[in-house]
């Protein structure tokens, strides 16, 4: 088992290697309650050190501006305006529906319903989200809702019966599912045309760089934790730390005003 996970290590990082111990380790405590094995080999192994993850990192706001000018009149543009402007995940973007969006809402309704994005679906297995707090309807940023009746008009007259069979926001010229690669292309080859190395950006920190502007602009954590569908607090801090400005200021406040007295 150490020689396994050692092996492991060459390719994968420390968070990962914890969490595939974490599921050997239970999986065995199972087969002993079970009495399918008599001792938990698992437990007596070490965790070694995996290899350094890709550092995340976020769009100020005069990046954001010009990647989404770049993308203006480009097959990705929608894509990118949705993600950046509600921090939906890509494999949410890339399952959602037309009928899980609604581009009008009901502003006659008490209270007034804006145009909103339904995330209930991913591409994940079973097409379930990535947890159950990750289901959740978002209103739609009025940016967003321009683009996307453009991109619907123009995906209308571009795949013709297919789009109506796929019923797809986000697809292929043929009507397909989009994967992970054909975004991360697509995505890049509008980078070329900001100042941005394409090289050292994906499409997930458009999400990254969701959380970073709310931040900035004094966002609370909870607000944004439930944005983003995340289970609590907790998790936001971890996933996005560095992302997220200190918003622990009390301390900070009352110790000054003492020690500038």
């Amino acid at each position: 088992m150490d020689k396994w996970l050692a092996d492991k290590a060459k390719i994968l990082s420390t968070s990962t290697l914890q969490r595939l111990h974490s599921c050997l380790n239970r999986s065995v405590k199972r087969a002993m309650a079970r009495d399918k094995v008599r001792r938990n080999v698992v437990e007596l192994c070490r965790v070694p050190q995996g290899q350094k993850g890709r550092p995340s990192k976020a769009l100020n706001m005069g990046e954001a501006e010009e990647v989404l000018r770049a993308a203006e009149g480009k097959r990705l543009h929608a894509y990118i305006a949705v993600s950046l402007l509600t921090g939906a995940r890509t494999e949410e973007l890339r399952a959602l529906t037309w009928d899980h969006v609604d581009l009008e809402g009901q502003p006659d309704a008490t209270p007034p319903v804006p145009p909103y994005l339904a995330v209930w679906r991913s591409v994940r297995a079973g097409g379930d989200t990535k947890t159950r707090k990750s289901r959740r309807t978002l209103a739609l940023p009025h940016r967003c809702v321009d683009v996307l009746w453009r991109h619907r008009e123009e995906q209308r007259r571009e795949q013709g019966d297919a789009w109506a069979e796929s019923g797809l926001v986000f697809a292929s010229a043929a009507g397909t599912a989009l994967d992970a690669a054909n975004v991360r292309r697509a995505f890049r080859r509008v980078l070329k045309d900001t100042s941005l190395d394409p090289d050292e950006w994906t499409p997930r920190e458009l999400r990254h760089s969701f959380v970073s502007l709310l931040s900035d602009s004094g966002i609370p954590l909870e607000e944004i934790s439930r944005l983003v569908g995340h289970s609590s607090t907790a998790v936001t801090e971890l996933v996005y730390r560095k992302q997220i400005r200190p918003v622990l200021q009390g301390g900070a406040v009352v110790m000054d005003q003492i020690f500038n007295r």
